[in-house]
């Protein structure tokens, strides 16, 4: 016999050396010991024959003998040894002896350590699963027919499950075929089932529908031959409980992250399909739409649908996606409902509530068997209702679903009365922000323009952007284009204020930058007026540009804002340059104005961030589409209105995170026989002068009925300038639906109307002018001031 020291690690020759026998193994030792019996078995596991070992001592089979084992008269009844194979290596065995009845022999059966340790497992594993109460273990043959079973007496019926019965036996018919199939499948295929989800009816009981989960393998012998399936059916009642678990939470992460109305509709809806029913119906009421409270009684005639799941769903020709629901007629199950109460209708109930087959055909969805409605209700209001059908084999609803439901319906209509009221506030704000606004368009002597105001969506909150067109004297005209820092009705508010500023400004002719040093003064102090921890919120950006169509020229300035976009009548368009400066809640820094020359028929298109910033891409990207968007938009034939239309629909997000404006001005010139300029030189005797020239041209113009009030103005114009200003001097006389005119000097000081005495020899020049003409002013720009007077034309030609 070969020794060796190498033990079996396992299968295989050596190390990773597989054994001819995976069974048991047999011997017979006499009474010293010495094999007497030797069987194939024996033969397979260790490689010896019978005529090797018969007639051997068994101490010369085990390698390394146990301390316990040495000098033992009689031969233990089970133990681990390890025995040699006849290729050298050894085997670790377990061992168990019995003494053969009537004889003084002992026979020996073996086997492999790791099968034994195996099958010991594999029969603690079978014996915990035998010991769950909602584990039922069944081993079926191949003709299906249960072999054994750890099923106990039925608590409703007190009959075991025997061995020999069938599913047939047990379930009711139509249930046991279908199991049937599925163990059928595994038997032939030998792929198992995991976790398969079936209802079933028991035999004795049909009414009472039960869920098993179905696990199913199949069984083979040692040859791979298949002997039947082990199948392991679980009651699904804790799974069930976890379905609602689950779906109350996933109800909670869903429902709510909407603030539209309809979409959160549409969340609860879909949630409910097909966790807790096959079809689901939200229906609110109409003033829930739009943000109101609904009635105090509220049910059908008053409501419309919001929401179907699923959308394609077999939906009778009375439910449609935003259809009105009819009115319903009084009904005790409808009276809980208006408690606060989910009510549950079984197809009879609801056929004997409505009364009218044809009424139950038009609303009642195919195959539906119970409907279960529970009612929207928060904050002391009901908002709506939620119904629920199931159809075809789905189990009635139960007690525990009604308080489910009960509670996803709470859930739900929070997370509606939440849309609702921001419906209505985002709504308030919305107009509030449009009135604050104005015109959308306008029509002057500088030009033409069409702006609109696309508030924020998505939930978003308005932001106060805001856009301004302002009529000056001598037919200039003001831009704006601003955005206020904040949302909401504090954001609303703070345009109102500073649009009012700055038309307050405007009308004293303030050059753009000395404007926009006076309008970020203003938001400084509304910043320090602001409560603890709001001044950091209070800011804004604004573009100011004035356009004077008797130059053409446009002068602006930006705090912090976006520069404008020229587009010139060749079709060019171009990114206006102008310096950058910090926003208006910023102050010790100085703006800058640009002056820039523009075209009659050029188009000016002002904006707010809004409008180029979007999450898909950045400013400068924005910038382009905006070019891109005007380039091919505008033209001279096209209604400006319906290029700002235009303009939006390519831009504008379908739910824009923040508000966005654009204005769009289209510039006009004065014709120069429209306009009229002298040099004043600095003598006394140019006032008689200035008053023969302006005779001559309103003479021309076909003005003589303004005569004798202008050359009034005239005179006191360039005697003031005379006698308080600096030369050089000039006049100018412009003429379209008002006469302006204009003396500047190069003086800086400012003239101030007063009530001259009867005793005062002068004061009385602007006094005059201010009661001749329709209104008067003063300007300044850099070393020069310019006095002017307008009379309204009331016949221009």
């Amino acid at each position: 016999m070969n020794a060796g020291n190498a033990e079996n690690t396992g299968p295989g020759t050596g190390p990773g050396r597989r054994y001819a026998c995976d069974g048991l193994a047999a011997a017979v030792l006499d009474d010293r010991g010495t094999v007497v019996g030797w069987t194939g078995t024996a033969e397979d596991l260790t490689g010896f024959r019978a005529e090797e070992i018969c007639g051997r001592p068994v101490q010369e089979l085990v390698a390394d003998l146990p301390d316990d084992l040495r000098g033992a008269t009689e031969m233990p009844e089970s133990g681990r040894v390890r025995l040699w194979h006849q290729c050298g290596v050894t085997i670790d065995v377990t061992f168990r002896t019995t003494k053969v009845e009537g004889s003084a022999e002992v026979l020996v059966v073996v086997a492999p350590t790791r099968h034994v340790s195996d099958h010991e497992q594999g029969a603690a594993l079978l014996r915990a699963l035998s010991a769950q109460n909602r584990i039922t273990i069944a081993l079926h043959d191949t003709d299906l027919t249960t072999v054994q079973t750890n099923a106990t007496p039925d608590p409703l019926d007190g009959r075991p499950v025997q061995p020999g019965t069938r599913l047939c036996d047990v379930l009711c018919t139509e249930d046991a075929e279908s199991l049937e199939a599925v163990l059928r499948q595994v038997l032939e295929t030998g792929v198992p089932v995991v976790g398969r989800n079936q209802q079933v009816s028991w035999r004795h009981d049909p009414v009472r529908r039960q869920t098993l989960s179905l696990s199913a393998f199949r069984l083979e012998d040692m040859r791979g031959r298949p002997t039947g399936v082990a199948a392991l059916y679980i009651d699904s009642a804790d799974d069930r409980a976890r379905r609602h678990l689950d779906l109350a939470r996933k109800v909670a992460e869903e429902v709510g992250k909407s603030l539209d109305v309809v979409r959160t509709a549409q969340d609860l809806a879909d949630v409910l399909v097909p966790a807790f029913g096959d079809l689901a119906a939200v229906d609110l009421a109409h003033s829930v739409f739009d943000g109101e409270e609904p009635s105090k009684r509220l049910g059908g005639g008053n409501m419309g649908n919001a929401a179907l799941a699923p959308a394609t769903g077999a939906w009778p020709a009375g439910i449609t996606r935003g259809g009105p629901v009819p009115p319903f007629p009084d009904h005790p199950l409808l009276r809980s409902f208006r408690h606060g109460e989910p009510v549950v209708f079984g197809l009879d109930d609801f056929v004997a509530m409505v009364g009218d087959p044809q009424v139950v055909e038009y609303l009642v969805p195919k195959d539906a068997h119970s409907v279960m409605v529970a009612p929207l209700h928060a904050r002391g209001l009901t908002l709506g209702a939620i119904s629920t059908w199931r159809c075809g084999r789905s189990d009635p609803f139960t007690e525990d679903e009604a308080d489910l439901m009960t509670q996803i319906a709470s859930r739900g209509a929070l997370a509606i009365d939440n849309a609702r009221r921001y419906t209505r506030e985002h709504r308030a704000a919305v107009a509030l922000q449009q009135l604050l606004l104005p015109p959308a368009t306008t029509d002057t002597p500088a030009a033409e323009t069409a702006s609109a105001y696309l508030p924020a969506g998505g939930g978003a909150e308005i932001s106060g952007d805001w856009y301004d067109a302002i009529a000056l004297p001598s037919l200039r005209l003001a831009l704006v284009a601003g955005d206020v820092v904040g949302h909401g009705m504090p954001a609303s508010t703070t345009v109102g204020r500073l649009r009012a500023a700055i038309q307050t400004l405007a009308d004293l002719e303030l050059e753009p930058d000395e404007l926009l040093t006076r309008i970020a003064e203003l938001v400084q102090r509304l910043a320090a007026e602001a409560p603890l921890g709001d001044q950091d919120s209070v800011g804004a950006t604004c573009l100011y540009a004035a356009y004077d169509p008797v130059t053409q020229r446009c002068a602006m300035a930006s705090a912090g804002h976006p520069p404008p976009v020229l587009m010139r009548p060749d079709g060019t368009t171009e990114v206006v340059a102008i310096s950058p400066a910090p926003p208006l809640a910023i102050g010790g820094l100085p703006y800058e104005t640009t002056t820039i020359d523009i075209e009659p028929g050029s188009v000016l298109a002002l904006y707010t961030d809004g409008l180029v910033e979007q999450h898909d891409h950045d400013t400068d990207q924005g910038l382009r589409r905006l070019t891109d968007a005007l380039a091919a938009s505008c033209r001279p034939d096209r209604a400006l209105d319906e290029t700002v239309r235009a303009v939006l629909a390519d831009l504008a997000a379908p739910a824009p995170r923040d508000d966005a404006t654009l204005l769009l001005v289209r510039t006009r010139a004065v014709p120069a026989e429209n306009t009229a300029h002298w040099e004043i030189p600095a003598d006394p005797a140019a006032v008689s002068k200035a008053r023969e020239w302006t005779t001559r041209q309103l003479t021309a113009w076909g003005l003589e009925d303004l005569l004798f009030t202008t050359e009034l103005i005239v005179s006191e114009l360039v005697t003031n300038a005379i006698r308080y200003g600096r030369p050089p001097m000039d006049l100018r006389l412009i003429r379209h639906n008002v006469l302006a005119c204009e003396v500047t000097d190069s003086s800086s000081t400012q003239p101030r109307l007063r009530r001259a005495h009867n005793t005062d020899e002068g004061g009385r020049g602007l006094f005059l002018v201010a009661q001749l003409g329709g209104r008067w002013g003063c300007r300044h720009s850099q070393n020069r001031k310019t006095i002017w007077s307008e009379q309204i034309i009331e016949c221009p030609r």
